[in-house]
């Protein structure tokens, strides 16, 4: 079975996170095989628009941990950076369905999105600062943006979980609908963009983003450079090694 799945008709591909069994954590393979049908969308005058979603149970619950620790992002080239930096540039409509848990990069990956439509069981999280690491994908720029730096500041300082009505309030969802419909609702959405003249769509898209699209890139590149200095950190260590052996952190001495 495919971790990733591939679909594209009526002009809307769709990206389909397929790892329910690993409650869809993302794996290296995963990111390169995202990246690439980004790039390939971004190529392809037949497809208008994309969609990024989960299964009705949950959306992604972050990195792969076992995944990641074998082999951590080392380089500006790592499947990871290459999609952070696709969804940050990708020049057509972006939407993303998201239900259930929707964790660090699964929250992160959202801010990027044009649209993004909810489950009311979509529980958003970037518990960066509980693994001794940082933000990334240029969230510690959007975050406070969105939502005001005190909100940003609990979600990203605390990384606790915030649920779908909270989500609505700061403008990171359009929608909240049941989570069986959520999929379905933003195919139907995407269709509707798909119809309209795609010179406009990029053009408009592009307007929007063009005043922050350096800044958004230039602190993508510093939070990586961070993250990956964090990550051979005695702190991340121990937060890691925890995790794999199914107990609560100690940070008393790091």
């Amino acid at each position: 079975m495919q971790d990733v799945l591939i679909h594209t008709a009526d002009g809307v591909t769709t990206l389909t996170i397929n790892r329910v069994d690993k409650k869809n954590s993302l794996t290296t393979a995963m990111y390169a095989a995202m990246a690439d049908t980004l790039q390939q969308a971004q190529d392809d005058d037949a497809v208008r628009v994309v969609v990024i979603q989960g299964d009705v149970t949950v959306f992604s619950s972050g990195n792969d941990i076992g995944d990641f620790l074998s082999g951590p992002p080392a380089t500006p080239d790592a499947p990871v950076s290459r999609f952070l930096r696709a969804i940050a540039t990708f020049p057509k409509p972006l939407l993303a369905a998201v239900c259930g848990p929707a964790v660090g990069v699964g929250t992160t990956m959202l801010f990027h999105c044009d649209l993004v439509y909810a489950g009311d069981n979509a529980a958003f999280s970037m518990p960066f600062v509980n693994l001794g690491l940082c933000a990334e994908a240029a969230s510690s720029l959007l975050v406070p943006q969105m939502m005001g730096y005190h909100r940003a500041a609990e979600a990203l300082l605390l990384g606790e979980p915030f649920m779908a009505e909270a989500a609505l309030e700061v403008g990171l969802v359009n929608r909240i609908v049941p989570p069986l419909e959520a999929n379905a609702f933003t195919q139907a959405q995407a269709r509707k963009l798909a119809a309209k003249p795609l010179s406009s769509l990029v053009e408009t898209k592009r307007l929007m983003k063009k005043g922050q699209m350096a800044q958004v890139l230039a602190q993508m590149d510093e939070e990586g450079q961070s993250f990956g200095r964090m990550l051979r950190e005695p702190a991340a260590k121990e937060a890691f090694t925890a995790f794999l052996e199914k107990r609560k952190p100690d940070f008393s001495r790091v």
